[in-house]
C-alpha cells in the first residue's frame, strides 16, 4: 500500500477533468481555470477542447497534445516526463470524465506508479446523469460501457448479466441500439424495465422509459445521437421453480430473440437450477410440442 500527501510528491500535478457532455455552461470554474493555466493539455480531440475554450471565453496558454485510444500508450512516457519536470498536465476527453469508456486510466496508473500527484476536477458524466433521471434504483449500479460488438461475445455477456441485481448502465451506438435492445429483451426478459437517455443535456435531450421489448420496437424506427441505456436489475430469484416452468421461460426468451443456449444458461442461473436440468426440460417440451 502506498500513499502520500501533496507536500511529499515532487513534480507537476496531473488533473483528471470532467468536461461538459453537451452544454458548455456546465463547465466548472476549476475546469475553466485549468484550461487557461495548464502547461500541457492532453485531449482526446484537440479541436473540441479549443472550441470549448472559445465557448468559455478563455485562451489556452499551454501546449495541447492529442490523447486518444490509438496513441494513448505511446503518449504516456512523454506526459510523465512533463509531470516529472514540474509542469502541470490536464487530461480531458470529448465529454464526461476521462477513463470512463474513454482514454485516461493508463496515464493515471503511470503517474501513480511514478509517485506523482493525481487530482480530479469532478463534473458532468453521462453515467450518473442517466442514473439520476432514470427513475430506476440508484443505490447500487454497475457500469458496463459499450456491449461487445461480436454477436457471440455479446450474447454470452448478456447471459452472464441476466441475474445481476444491480441497475445496469450501458453506452451504445445508435446504429446498434435496436439490435442490442432486442438481444437484451431475449436475455433479460421482455418485461424488464429500461430507460433510453438520448442526447443528455443537449437541445434534443430525450428520456424514454418502457420495457426492453417496448424500447426495442421503438428503436427500430431509428434514434440518433449519444445513447446511454439504464436497465433495471434482476428480481430476487423465485422460489421452487420447476424445470417445466423454467423451460417455459426459456421459450419466452427465445420468442423475444434470445439464442436457446444463452437463454437456458440465464434461466438456470436466475432460478438456481442446474443447466442440464433446464436443458432436459426444454428438450422434453420441444418433443411434446412436436
Amino acid at each position: 500500500m502506498t500513499g502520500a500527501g501533496p507536500a511529499s510528491q515532487p513534480g507537476g500535478v496531473l488533473a483528471v477533468a470532467a468536461v461538459p457532455i453537451g452544454q458548455a455552461a456546465d463547465a466548472s470554474p476549476r475546469l475553466t481555470a485549468a484550461l487557461r493555466d495548464a502547461a500541457v493539455i492532453a485531449a482526446e480531440d484537440t479541436r473540441r477542447i479549443r472550441r470549448l475554450a472559445a465557448a468559455l471565453g478563455i485562451t489556452i496558454s499551454g501546449r495541447v497534445v492529442s490523447y486518444y485510444d490509438e496513441v494513448e500508450i505511446r503518449r504516456v512516457p512523454a506526459l510523465i516526463a512533463e509531470l516529472q519536470s514540474g509542469r502541470s498536465v490536464l487530461l480531458v476527453t470529448d465529454a464526461g470524465m476521462p477513463g470512463v469508456s474513454d482514454p485516461g486510466y493508463r496515464l493515471v496508473a503511470a503517474a501513480a506508479a511514478a509517485g506523482l500527484r493525481v487530482t480530479a476536477l469532478p463534473g458532468p458524466s453521462a453515467v450518473t446523469a442517466a442514473l439520476a433521471v432514470s427513475g430506476l434504483p440508484t443505490n447500487r449500479f454497475a457500469f458496463e460501457g459499450f456491449p461487445p460488438r461480436r454477436a457471440g461475445e455479446r450474447g454470452r455477456r448478456f447471459a452472464e448479466l441476466a441475474t445481476e441485481r444491480r441497475t445496469l448502465v450501458f453506452f451504445e451506438s445508435p446504429r446498434r441500439l435496436a439490435a442490442t435492445l432486442a438481444e437484451l429483451a431475449g436475455s433479460f426478459g421482455a418485461d424488464r424495465r429500461a430507460v433510453i437517455c438520448r442526447e443528455l443535456t443537449k437541445t434534443h435531450e430525450e428520456i424514454i422509459r418502457g420495457t426492453l421489448a417496448e424500447l426495442a420496437a421503438l428503436a427500430q424506427a431509428g434514434l440518433l445521437g449519444e445513447i446511454t441505456l439504464v436497465i433495471e436489475g434482476a428480481a430476487e430469484p423465485r422460489d421452487l421453480v420447476t424445470p417445466e416452468q423454467a423451460a417455459a421461460e426459456v421459450a419466452a426468451r427465445e420468442q423475444a430473440g434470445a439464442v436457446r443456449k444463452e437463454a437456458i444458461a440465464a434461466v438456470a442461473r436466475q432460478n438456481g437450477l442446474a443447466r442440464r436440468l433446464v436443458y432436459d426440460a426444454v428438450v422434453r417440451a420441444s418433443r411434446g410440442a412436436g
